[in-house]
């Protein structure tokens, strides 16, 4: 799946978890399945804590937060 296929999983919804980037459109977002992995989760635990998710959600939100940490680095680099 290329980078493209994978970031068009995640987008934010007005009135779904307050207007937060989401994942294919389910009450999950990038934020809490990079905590878990932040906090040691496996692969496999996040899509048992979360079965609705596939394994190209969890790239989908590692992408996701490379490409938002150089956006984020370029403008505090200003």
């Amino acid at each position: 799946m290329n980078a493209n296929d994978l970031l068009a999983r995640i987008g934010a919804e007005p009135g779904k978890m307050n207007g937060k980037p989401v994942i294919r459109g389910r009450r999950i977002t990038p934020a809490m399945v990079l905590n878990m992995l932040a906090n040691g989760a496996s692969r496999e635990e996040i899509l048992e804590a979360y079965p609705v998710l596939e394994p190209a959600d969890i790239d989908a939100c590692l992408l996701y937060a490379a490409r938002l940490s150089d956006s984020v680095a370029g403008v505090a680099a200003e």
